[in-house]
């Protein structure tokens, strides 16, 4: 089953839905860094380096079962100015073209949750008219990046169209209501022994504390980088980390004990933090579950932001695994299951400790 992925950036929707059984014949990344990076990785796939909206796809009528993408967020993102439409970044439309020049059998959009806000369901609606005329059957859901293995708190939304029958979204794997606990940031992550490339960002004391319940939330630090508690999911990993917007690890326990200080009405401390370090490019692109052989390339801000904006390659699994099994029937699903076990493998083995592979 072959594939389309429109502004592909490094790659990570790719390799979920390679996984799950699908072929990316056709990519474009107007990015220099991100497109190296995809290129590297999927050198089967014919990647445009341009502008969506400088192509045509007519040609690949009749043979993709695909089109799938990310346009875009920041029009409707919750850290952006939210202009929605008006927002010449806003690229919906040109991945609506691209469905109409295509014809496949399936859509698969992935975007911000903010799509769904008050003003911005306006826009959805619209968008689900659309591929409903196209003759697609439309779903929408929020997905929690935590409820299928990536140890990281991360929702995105998945807007998918099917000319076969209505889609079905993956049944959470990990966390409440399922066999198996949520994967938590120190299963893949170790505070004592970095991988890749340091990050000299330091972590102080903040100024003036905003003290909460748990030690990992408020403002005890400089910057919007959060302490990651091992024992839990990380933060969200930013595409705006590199410097003090990045989570960082506390190998000597420093953050609960200074928040007990404060509790008990201690002064705010001052200066650096004793052992806490920023975490690398690849230790984000590990809280992402991409393969721990993934090289991105590019400046040390650059792969941050690469794995930032990307898909977490488990969660896109999961997704691209209730596609193709529409695609295949119910056995073909099953044949999903089996064929791709090794390479699934490859993902959960991002999710093993960070000592097995320095």
């Amino acid at each position: 089953m072959y594939a389309v992925d429109l502004f592909c950036g490094a790659g990570g929707l790719s390799v979920g839905l390679e996984m799950a059984g699908f072929r990316c014949i056709c990519a474009v990344e107007r990015d220099a860094d991100a497109a190296d990076t995809y290129s590297s990785a999927h050198p089967h796939c014919v990647l445009h380096r341009t502008k969506v909206e400088e192509l045509h796809f007519g040609h690949l009528r009749g043979e993709v079962h695909l089109v799938a993408g990310g346009p875009p967020c920041q029009p409707f993102s919750s850290g952006g100015k939210r202009l929605g439409p008006s927002d010449e970044r806003d690229m919906i439309p040109e991945f609506l073209r691209v469905v109409r020049e295509v014809g496949p059998l399936m859509v698969l959009m992935e975007n911000v949750p903010g799509l769904v806000a008050a003003e911005s369901g306006k826009y959805l609606g619209a968008l689900l008219h659309e591929l409903e005329g196209m003759g697609y059957a439309t779903s929408t859901q929020v997905l929690s990046a935590a409820a299928f293995g990536v140890p990281q708190r991360r929702r995105r939304l998945f807007v998918a169209g099917s000319r076969i029958a209505g889609v079905s979204f993956p049944v959470a794997t990990h966390g409440p209501g399922t066999s198996r606990p949520y994967i938590v940031a120190g299963e893949v992550l170790d505070a004592a022994h970095p991988m890749g490339e340091p990050n000299t960002s330091k972590v102080v004391y903040a100024k003036r504390p905003d003290i909460r319940p748990s030690p990992y939330d408020g403002h005890l630090f400089n910057g919007g980088g959060r302490p990651i508690n091992p024992s839990d999911l990380s933060p969200t990993v930013l595409a705006s980390a590199g410097g003090n917007k990045t989570p960082f690890l506390d190998p000597l326990g420093m953050v609960p004990v200074y928040h007990r200080e404060l509790l008990r009405g201690g002064p705010p401390r001052e200066g650096q933090v004793p052992g806490a370090r920023r975490i690398t490019a690849e230790e984000a692109a590990c809280l992402q579950t991409f393969p721990r052989d993934y090289v991105f390339a590019g400046s040390r801000s650059s792969r941050y932001r690469q794995v930032g904006n990307a898909v977490p390659p488990l969660l896109a699994y999961h997704v691209g695994r209730a596609l193709f099994g529409l695609l295949c029937g119910d056995s073909g699903q099953s044949g999903v299951a089996q064929g791709s076990d090794k390479a699934v493998g490859q993902l959960h083995a991002a999710l093993d400790p960070v000592e097995q592979f320095v």
